[in-house]
């Protein structure tokens, strides 16, 4: 079976003008998705099992019980990702899968999955990092220009991410402390908000109210790291004293404070980032790049400033496979393959996956 992989992959490169296909799996979560996509730009399915429903309940991702629901959903929806593809096994070019970071026992279904595909169909296999996905679903409706810098907002994430040519990744700045999406659904819990808190909170800090002011931090003068820990605590001091005091805070005006503080620092960062690398294009990526406010307020200032915010839709926001196809392109066409004993990596690092 080893020979019949090496010359799937050997052919890939006498390929010629033929187009592409890629069947990607992603499981790092709590969504269960396949896609497959042609040429690293053209969806031709993308299918995503979301257990938001069942994890309500729990107010957070479960590990346990998200690594489960994945092995009861991932062979439907591989099924009905080709079945809506319109096309067979034959007409792939290689198996894509998320190999971290993220749970790993979600990881491990999405692992299994792949290997077992590849290995059965004599097709190459392609490991992929996560944030990689998110930052290249910008490929998937827009026209990449290096260098370029993206912002990565999500549930675990918060990053500046300078990307110097295609594949090669920096990281410039990070969290400390919470991600963006943790901070977010910690204030919507004080809130008592429906998880996950993220849209919520978002549209409460659109209501017509005057803003709760709360502190920003900028840390370092010349730092490009976040750190939402201090604002995370900061609301609930000022929810907790306000209820000792018997004057409850107005929620809108809890989360527009909370909201403002988050997009001034993400803002004023990324900007200054692009500045500093001169990048030709700021890309938003991640889950919280779903986040209307940030939207709005990024698109106003790169407008400012000259620069070309590039952003996915909302659908590609979230974790979902055709981001994964998107990234995984990078390494078909350099013939990066990864061996079938491959493991999944919870904590694997961005910069190490670069492509060379």
């Amino acid at each position: 079976m080893k020979d019949d992989r090496e010359a799937a992959a050997s052919s890939l490169a006498d390929s010629g003008d033929r187009p592409a296909y890629i069947l990607a799996i992603e499981t790092s979560c709590d969504e269960t998705s396949a896609a497959v996509v042609r040429d690293g730009i053209h969806i031709l399915s993308n299918v995503v099992s979301s257990q938001v429903e069942i994890h309500q309940k729990f107010g957070g991702v479960v590990p346990e019980v998200a690594s489960r629901h994945h092995v009861e959903t991932i062979t439907l929806i591989v099924e009905e990702a080709m079945e809506k593809a319109g096309i067979e096994m034959k007409d792939l070019s290689a198996i894509a899968v998320t190999q971290g970071p993220g749970l790993v026992g979600a990881l491990l279904v999405g692992m299994v999955a792949a290997k077992t595909l590849a290995f059965s169909h004599g097709l190459p296999l392609i490991a992929v990092h996560h944030i990689a996905g998110h930052i290249y679903a910008n490929q998937l409706v827009h026209e990449l220009e290096y260098p370029l810098v993206s912002l990565v907002v999500s549930g675990g994430h918060t990053e500046l991410v300078y990307v110097e040519s295609e594949g090669r990744f920096h990281i410039i700045g990070q969290t400390r402390d919470d991600a963006v999406g943790e901070a977010y659904d910690k204030v919507a819990r004080a809130l008592r908000l429906p998880y996950p808190g993220g849209p919520h909170v978002d549209r409460l800090a659109h209501e017509p109210v005057e803003a709760l002011t709360l502190p920003r931090a900028w840390l370092e003068p010349d730092s490009y790291d976040f750190s939402f820990s201090g604002l995370k605590s900061a609301v609930l001091a000022a929810l907790n004293s306000a209820s000792m005091k018997g004057q409850p805070l107005e929620p809108a005006a809890v989360a527009k404070g909370f909201q403002d503080s988050v997009i001034d620092v993400l803002v004023n960062k990324a900007l200054r980032a692009v500045e500093a690398y001169g990048a030709k294009q700021l890309l938003l990526a991640g889950g919280v790049a779903a986040n209307k406010g940030l939207r709005a307020e990024l698109g106003a200032r790169c407008a400012q400033a000259g620069v070309p915010l590039l952003a996915p839709p909302l659908s590609l926001c979230t974790d979902n496979a055709a981001m994964i196809a998107a990234a995984a392109f990078l390494k078909l066409r350099r013939g990066q393959f990864a061996p079938l004993d491959v493991k999944a990596e919870p904590l694997l690092k961005l910069e190490g996956w670069s492509v060379s």
